[in-house]
């Protein structure tokens, strides 16, 4: 199951992304909801909110440390709680995900744009969601083992 929803990551948030490149001007944007929510086509050179702008190395080179930590933790993993083992495969996934972008672009590829927020995509969706598993089991689950 956790392989499946690695891979399901990988695999959505790429195809999305190169259906963005193939149909989008970088800087197009697409109103869904009129002011609210845009499709919109950003290659982004930095990390979450464009902080460390330009630091392609140090992005690659993170994202493969990490693959290889979590690829070496989880065997150890799978006998923990359910929230934070599919928590770290979702963030491992989007991860991976960014980490093609910055291999083969040198740029992430953004698209959702709910004009308040800077753009995102699938794989940042599933870090975000990944993290808040992971903490929602350090947090809770750990405490309902101990009781």
């Amino acid at each position: 199951m956790a392989g499946i929803l690695f891979f399901g990551i990988i695999v959505l948030d790429q195809i999305v992304k190169l259906a963005v490149k193939a149909n989008m001007a970088p800087g197009e944007t697409i109103p869904l909801i009129p002011h609210v929510f845009h499709f919109t086509y950003v290659l982004n050179p930095g990390a979450a909110f464009g902080i460390l702008e330009n630091q392609r190395w140090f992005f690659i080179v993170a994202g493969v440390l990490i693959l290889l930590f979590f690829a070496g933790l989880y065997p150890r993993m799978r006998r923990q709680d359910p929230w934070l083992r599919y928590g770290c495969v979702a963030l491992l996934g989007g991860a991976v995900g960014n980490l093609i972008d910055r291999i083969y672009n040198g740029l992430v590829v953004d698209f959702f744009d709910f004009r308040i927020w800077p753009v995102f995509n699938i794989a940042d969706i599933a870090i975000v969601c990944g993290v808040c598993c992971m903490m929602y089991s350090i947090l809770f689950k750990s405490k309902e083992a101990k009781a």
